[in-house]
């Protein structure tokens, strides 16, 4: 087991300087940006901020989990693509749960963390403005 996680560990350092790196910038940017498209809505609408309320509100997860994929689902699927024609360039095989760990460390993380700062902070602009 310990030799698994080094090697996941190796490989996820060296995507760092490899090939196709620009995508370690790229994807994130646009998980950003559908996450603040997504959390200005939530403040507009008074939605408490996304993923507190994905672990706190189960009446309503099924419904926020829809509306998130809706958002991100491009952008995660995008990363496992360019991940796995990165695995076959470099390493001449595809390891599916590297594939997993970076596209969520690339586009779900991300929008996830933003999409609630952006609606705390614009629900918190707009009660600063109601007074």
């Amino acid at each position: 087991m310990e030799d698994i996680l080094m090697r996941i560990a190796a490989n996820l350092g060296d995507r760092v300087s490899g090939p196709m790196k620009f995508r370690l910038l790229l994807q994130p940017a646009m998980a950003i940006a559908f996450a603040v498209i997504a959390g200005l809505k939530d403040a507009r609408l008074g939605r408490p901020p996304y993923f507190w309320s994905l672990l706190s509100d189960p009446t309503h997860r099924a419904e926020m989990l829809r509306d998130g994929w809706k958002s991100v689902g491009k952008v995660f699927l995008l990363a496992m693509v360019l991940d796995v024609v990165y695995q076959i360039i470099v390493a001449r095989f595809v390891y599916p749960g590297e594939v997993l760990i970076v596209a969520l460390l690339l586009a779900i993380i991300p929008y996830l963390i933003v999409r609630g700062l952006v609606t705390r902070l614009a629900g918190a602009g707009r009660q600063g403005s109601a007074k």
